[in-house]
């Protein structure tokens, strides 16, 4: 893997797009960080949407023992779920957290970028703002 230069912003938020936790680390920090899942899925119940970034099954178990269902879109090489339809359209649900970020972005003036490497980092945010 190439390098990355930032931090990850891993957000929790509810049906309404309410931010219910958060968690900023660095980018070279693993989405299936179990101490990571764990703190910010603390006051969480229910179930609990990912992307594929999250899959692993030693947090779903885990996080299971918690009370908390983890479901994610499978990647191609792996069993289809059998989901709900429920569970299925909330699964597609990606805008909230898109919209939600889109706001975070604008309201702390944010450039959402992903530096491969220090050039890059040079280039985006001081030549392209003058």
């Amino acid at each position: 893997m190439s390098w990355f230069f930032g931090f990850k912003l891993h957000l929790i938020i509810n049906d309404k797009g309410e931010l219910l936790s958060f968690y900023l680390t660095k980018g070279n920090v693993d989405d299936r960080n179990i101490e990571l899942m764990t703190a910010m899925a603390k006051e969480v119940f229910g179930k609990l949407f990912g992307d594929k970034g999250y899959i692993s099954q030693v947090l779903s178990e885990l996080l299971f023992q918690e009370g908390i269902q983890l479901i994610t879109k499978v990647r191609k090489n792996m069993k289809k779920q059998n989901l709900s339809d429920v569970d299925s359209i909330l699964l597609r649900k990606r805008d909230l957290v898109e919209s939600l970020n889109d706001e975070l972005e604008n309201i702390c003036k944010i450039e959402h970028t992903i530096h491969r490497g220090s050039l890059n980092i040079i280039h985006v945010n001081l030549i392209n703002r003058y």
